[in-house]
């Protein structure tokens, strides 16, 4: 499958502003089962110069510096890139992993102690009790740890409202449990933090899905990945209630939500920033972008 995807980021400034250095993190992520086809960013103005860089997570983006004064600043993203079939499903997790939650006294899984350094500020470990309460007794009724993240997921899409808001702020987890409902980056992060509470590390995603029964609306999507040893990041969806496949495209990863903004910068001047945005997605038959 071939997917033709449009982005378009504008700001609007009331007064001409000087830009400072942006990254923009609208590069696809490698992914083993999706191949890059094409990806142009033209920006305007034109940057005086760019490069593409990688984060301290690894992540891939665009780094750009400019001069002068605008009254706008416009992102064009324009990518083709090929989908394979993928079953998020075929996996295994390593038996010592799933061992150790049954050998801890805190009631959570237990990483190898070779990693247990680097995971430690992926696992969200969120104190409100109503959160961790509901994270628990899902995770009791469960058959085992891959049942338990299906349920968790499908459970939060079952039972709380997804939302389209249009501000770039996210939710506290407590709020959007307590509210019943939030955007796709809500959901996603008070879902990390449900997972905390057994221990489980989990990270951020922002990027595109896509969905063959939409014609029209299609917008950045945030999920979530938890890490499982032996099986690596797994992908979940608590805004659709589903493990992700090749028709989620990732943007950026990282433990802190804000990180994974597409556009990050600043800029000078005083004035007051107007964003608009438009995506779309769709599925196209040959290479031609």
């Amino acid at each position: 499958m071939y997917l033709k995807i449009s982005h378009l980021t504008k700001y609007l400034y009331d007064n001409p502003v000087t830009l400072g250095i942006h990254d923009f993190f609208l590069i696809p992520q490698n992914q083993d089962f999706q191949t890059v086809l094409k990806s142009n960013l033209l920006m305007d103005p034109v940057p005086k110069g760019k490069s593409t860089r990688r984060d301290f997570i690894g992540n891939s983006y665009i780094q750009a510096w400019f001069e002068g004064e605008t009254g706008s600043l416009e992102i064009k993203s324009d990518i083709l890139i090929e989908c394979h079939k993928f079953n998020p499903f075929a996996f295994i997790v390593e038996p010592e992993f799933l061992k150790s939650y049954n050998t801890l006294k805190a009631n959570s899984f237990e990483y190898p102690f070779l990693i247990q350094s680097l995971v430690y500020p992926f696992i969200h470990q969120n104190s409100d009790s109503s959160l961790a309460s509901a994270a628990r007794n899902t995770f009791n009724q469960s058959v085992d740890l891959l049942d338990f993240l299906v349920k968790i997921t499908a459970q939060i899409h079952q039972d709380w409202t997804h939302l389209i808001r249009e501000e770039e702020d996210i939710w506290s987890p407590e709020f959007t449990f307590s509210q019943g409902q939030g955007s796709c980056r809500d959901l996603a992060w008070m879902e990390m933090n449900m997972l905390g509470v057994l221990g489980l590390a989990s990270r951020f995603v922002s990027g595109y899905a896509y969905n063959p029964e939409l014609e029209e609306g299609h917008e950045l999507h945030a999920w979530l990945e938890t890490y499982l040893p032996g099986a690596g990041w797994i992908g979940l969806d608590p805004s659709l209630g589903l493990l992700t496949n090749e028709l989620y495209i990732p943007l950026a990863f990282h433990p802190n939500p804000q990180l994974t903004l597409p556009v990050q910068g600043k800029y000078g001047g005083e004035s007051n920033s107007k964003l608009e945005t438009l995506v779309q997605i769709e599925q196209v038959k040959n290479q031609s972008l």
